[in-house]
């Protein structure tokens, strides 16, 4: 899926940058952690974000016109959403979990929230901890920033940036 948002950015073509057009706002990432943590409800995401219902309210509607969120009805009468996460808003998992790791390390020295994680073939083992990192899907190895190369798809641009046209390059001025 692609918003047409998406289309207009200036600088590199890139996908992070599409990405933060829909969830490059605090108040929309935190949504986001709010419907992860099993709180569904706008009064308890204006809660527990501390977004001002104006903002959320925005963010929300945007993360569902990204296709990101859904409202689904709870109440008839007065007729009252709740907001799930989609498949798309679900994968942000990840992104998630690394924000959370790197604020634990960084910012947090004693983390509010740890992620547990309990193995779903054996609900009598315990629970431990949650440890964010990028796995290889081919291999199953762990993955390091200087295990990883690009490979770049845009026309005209390489991993330094974009690429002098060829015909202006070679052109007497």
């Amino acid at each position: 899926m692609t918003t047409p948002a998406a289309h207009h950015i200036p600088g590199r073509p890139c996908s992070i940058a599409a990405a933060l057009q829909v969830l490059g706002e605090k108040w929309a990432l935190l949504a986001v952690r709010e419907l992860f943590y099993g709180n569904h409800r706008f009064d308890r995401i204006v809660r527990n974000t501390g977004a001002p219902r104006d903002r959320l309210t925005a963010r929300l509607r945007a993360l569902e016109e990204a296709g990101v969120v859904e409202r689904r009805p709870y109440s008839e009468r007065p007729l009252r959403y709740e907001y799930h996460l989609t498949e798309a808003g679900r994968d942000l998992a990840p992104l998630t979990q690394s924000l959370l790791a790197w604020g634990d390390r960084w910012l947090l020295p004693d983390p509010p929230v740890t992620l547990l994680h309990r193995p779903a073939d054996d609900q009598d083992q315990p629970v431990h901890p949650l440890d964010a990192a990028w796995t290889c899907r081919t291999c199953g190895q762990e993955v390091h920033n200087g295990d990883v190369s690009l490979d770049i798809h845009s026309p005209g641009w390489d991993r330094e940036g974009p690429v002098p046209d060829q015909d202006s390059a070679t052109s007497p001025s």
